[in-house]
Order: C-alpha cells, then sequence, then structure tokens
C-alpha cells in the first residue's frame, strides 16, 4: 500500500482491513479548527485510494471526542468576510457552509462503512458528524448536544437534517430547541448508538469486533448495502426498490458467493477481493 498521507487533526493507522481515524488533538478537546475541516474528506479519499481498508472506525482522544466546531473557522477574513456589501457576504457565507456540510458528507460518500466510538462530550459539529457515521457506539459517560442552539444560532451541517431519521422526531425537536444533553443511556433507548460500554477500552475493543465482521464479508456487498441503504432513506419505497434492481442487474456476480459457499464447505473463512480503489481520473 502506498504510504498514507499525515494529517495535523487526526491520526490513521490500517490494520486488518480496518482504518481507525483518531483525533488526536486532546489539548483543545479535538475542536473541529480549520484544518480539520480541510482534512477529513481528503482522509476518507485517501483511506478509499491508497489502502485495503474495507471498514473505518473513528475515535478520539483526551476527555471528550470533541467540543465541536472551532469559533476560529469564522473567524478567518479570508474565508468569511465581515465587510461589504450584504448581498456579497452572504453569497460568500452560503458556500463556506455548503463546504462544511461536504465534509461531513464525506463519511456518507465513502464506499466504506464508517463506525462512530464515542466517549465524553459529543458537542454541537462533533454531532453533526457521528450523524454521518454508519453507526455509533458510545461509553457510559458520554453525551450529546445540540449546541449551536445555546449559543444563538442554527446547527447547519447536518444535525437537523439527519437526526431526524435516526431518532423520534419529538425527541429531535426538544434536544434542537433546548440545546440539553442526551445521556447515552437515553441515546441507546432511542436507537441512535448501537451499544453503550463502561469505558473507552472496552469501546474499542467492541467496535474493533464489530468492524471486523464487516471486514470479513464481502466488500462488494457491504460497498452494496452502504449505497441501497442511503438511497432508501432518501426515496420512496418504490424507487429504492427499481435502484436495488438496476444495481444488482449491473453489480452482482456468483464469484463471492462461490467463494462463501466454498468456504463453508471446507470450513474455512473467505476471502474476497478488494474492490478497486477508487482514483483521481486525472491524477497520475
Amino acid at each position: 500500500m502506498p504510504e498514507l498521507a499525515t494529517y495535523q487533526s487526526f491520526s490513521v493507522e490500517v490494520s486488518d482491513y480496518i482504518a481507525h481515524v483518531q483525533f488526536s488533538r486532546p489539548e483543545a478537546l479535538n475542536s473541529m479548527n480549520k484544518a480539520f475541516w480541510l482534512e477529513l474528506p481528503r482522509c476518507m479519499q485517501d483511506i478509499e485510494a491508497n489502502t485495503d481498508a474495507r471498514v473505518i472506525v473513528i475515535s478520539s482522544t483526551g476527555k471528550h471526542f470533541s467540543a465541536g466546531m472551532d469559533l476560529g473557522v469564522f473567524s478567518d477574513p479570508k474565508s468569511v468576510p465581515m465587510s461589504g456589501d450584504p448581498g456579497r457576504m452572504a453569497e460568500n457565507l452560503r458556500r463556506v457552509v455548503l463546504q462544511l456540510q461536504d465534509t461531513l458528507t464525506s463519511l456518507e460518500q465513502v464506499r466504506l462503512p464508517v463506525l462512530a466510538a464515542v466517549h465524553g462530550g459529543c458537542i454541537g459539529g462533533a454531532l453533526d458528524l457521528i450523524c454521518a457515521a454508519d453507526s455509533r457506539y458510545c461509553t457510559d459517560d458520554a453525551y450529546f448536544t445540540i449546541k449551536e442552539t445555546e449559543l444563538g444560532m442554527t446547527a447547519d451541517v447536518g444535525t437537523l437534517q439527519r437526526l431526524p431519521k435516526l431518532m423520534p422526531q419529538g425527541v429531535v425537536r426538544e434536544l434542537a430547541y433546548t440545546g440539553r444533553k442526551l445521556s447515552a443511556g437515553e441515546a441507546k433507548s432511542l436507537g441512535f448508538v448501537n451499544e453503550v460500554y463502561d469505558d473507552q477500552e472496552a469501546m474499542l475493543e467492541g467496535v474493533m469486533t464489530v468492524a471486523r465482521q464487516i471486514a470479513a464479508n464481502s466488500p462488494l456487498a457491504v460497498t452494496g448495502c452502504k449505497e441501497m441503504l442511503n438511497y432508501s432513506r432518501d426515496h420512496s419505497v418504490e424507487d429504492s426498490l427499481k435502484y436495488m434492481a438496476t444495481w444488482q442487474a449491473g453489480m452482482f456476480r456468483p464469484g463471492d458467493m462461490m467463494k462463501t459457499f466454498q468456504a463453508k464447505a471446507q470450513k474455512q473463512i473467505p476471502e474476497y477481493e478488494g474492490l478497486f480503489p477508487v482514483k483521481d481520473l486525472f491524477s497520475e
């Protein structure tokens, strides 16, 4: 595999088909600074293009998972001008917000399942981030909050759009209107997180077990599942069934099924080919 890029905001380690992305700014409570917003989509692309990973695990370091958006992102006059024509300022801010949204959407666009392992506070923009993951797990001390409301603004990079698809509308509205903390136990009871663990070590062990189970399956089958689930979330059942039929007609091949049957007959673990790496068409 080519050597992975290095990042200011997190470390990346790939082993046994699992890419572990770990936030690495605990001294700043892993706040999402300008570098973070630029680096996350590049990291997802790097993992797809340059590793054999079949699943991504996102975790963190220090006391909290992440304190959310670093307000310094909006204090750079080069990115967010604070003076000039109001119409042009508004158009520029809209583009900035769209870029921030695209950063988190990269977790959905990557072909690999993304598992979020949360400890401590998951605040503001960090909640936006994990809403874009495929599955969420947390420690008993974890909590989640739509902090933007308390700061006098409306959350704008994904929580209000994704969270209502993950838990009851009434609860989401309460969380959004009040900014209160959602505890780990309540998040589990609502189905927002898959499992709650006593501590971070136990959580990572549990999440890596899930990741290994995913990585053991056919990568083509798994990416097909993610594609279909994301599509069905945003489309009608009828449209989703039609898309499923089209996908199956184009992507299904019996090779992986035959490997599965042969391995089971021989009481062995099947070995599947990886997906072709996602490459920039114009890269060297």
